[in-house]
């Protein structure tokens, strides 16, 4: 799908011009599904409340919203709350799914500590020493767990966390993702050299543009996390509208275009994600997906 931009201007991040909608030709979603951070979320971490009109405005025409996240389930009040506690969330970049309304959990996998040990080493093979962060599967389902950090990760967020040596950061059991941060490379180029040596069979690996790359277990992405929603909501993906800004949205991005769904970037995303998406709008901070949804359900 080609992509028009009002007046042929490309909207910086916070313009208030929004993608052309003639070349939707009155299609008009049955389920709305967006990344929550750097996307659906301000950069304060916040749902405005021009936001929280548009989306309170599709679930009034029937069109439910899924919130698809990087986050992990230790994060899944604050997902809970962006969503305001409707539907279906996907967490941890398709690893855990909940239905917020019945608090029930739809997906979990994790991921081996022997295979995420040799994953990790494989990559240090082309990558050089890495630091690691972990988030452990066995403790998912406590939505306060912290984090096993390595010391000298340097996570960006301040949420309490285990600092611990770099042999102590895997625990015994399964992982259900690895965060690891390369002293030297961008995660650009990280993220390259990971997927230049690790089978998808072993594991996925991604970025969500914080500094780092994410080592999940195979078949776990946005898109697979999505087919959860999709399946309880008997919603199939030519049917979707998604937003997203980061590598990590490219699974679900290519899942629904290539169903004839319609994909949309906001004006500060990924280069790559802007090249996948056939619509853009406006930045996080100034209401993208708010004015694009605006935009649809007034059947401009």
């Amino acid at each position: 799908m080609s992509r028009t931009v009002l007046s042929g201007h490309v909207p910086s991040p916070d313009s208030e011009r929004v993608v052309d909608l003639g070349a939707l030709d009155g299609w008009r979603p049955r389920l709305v599904a967006s990344d929550l951070d750097g996307t659906l979320l301000s950069s304060r971490g916040q749902v405005t409340p021009r936001t929280r009109a548009a989306l309170e405005a599709c679930w009034d025409a029937d069109i439910p919203v899924v919130g698809v996240t990087g986050r992990g389930p230790r994060l899944l009040d604050s997902v809970r709350t962006a969503l305001g506690g409707r539907g279906i969330a996907v967490l941890a970049q398709g690893g855990f799914v909940v239905d917020l309304e019945r608090d029930e959990v739809l997906r979990t996998v994790g991921l081996p500590r022997d295979q995420a040990t040799a994953v990790i080493e494989r990559i240090e093979e082309v990558a050089g020493d890495l630091v690691l962060a972990v988030e452990d599967a066995a403790e998912q389902a406590e939505a306060h767990s912290p984090l096993r950090v390595q010391h000298g990760f340097d996570w960006p967020y301040p949420e309490p966390a285990h600092l611990l040596p770099r042999h102590q950061v895997l625990p015994t059991g399964a992982v259900l993702k690895v965060f690891l941060r390369s002293p030297g490379l961008g995660q650009d180029e990280l993220l390259a050299r990971a997927r230049s040596v690790v089978d998808p069979a072993d594991a996925e690996v991604t970025h969500a543009g914080l500094g780092f790359i994410e080592v999940l277990p195979p078949g776990v992405t946005k898109a697979t996390g999505l087919t959860v929603a999709l399946d309880r909501y008997d919603v199939g993906f030519a049917d979707v509208l998604v937003f997203g800004d980061m590598p990590n949205d490219l699974p679900m991005i290519g899942a629904v275009t290539a169903a004839g769904g319609r994909a949309v970037a906001v004006a500060n995303a990924h280069p790559a994600v802007r090249a996948a998406a056939g619509g853009l709008t406006s930045g996080h901070d100034a209401d993208g997906v708010a004015r694009y949804l605006e935009a649809v359900l007034a059947g401009v």
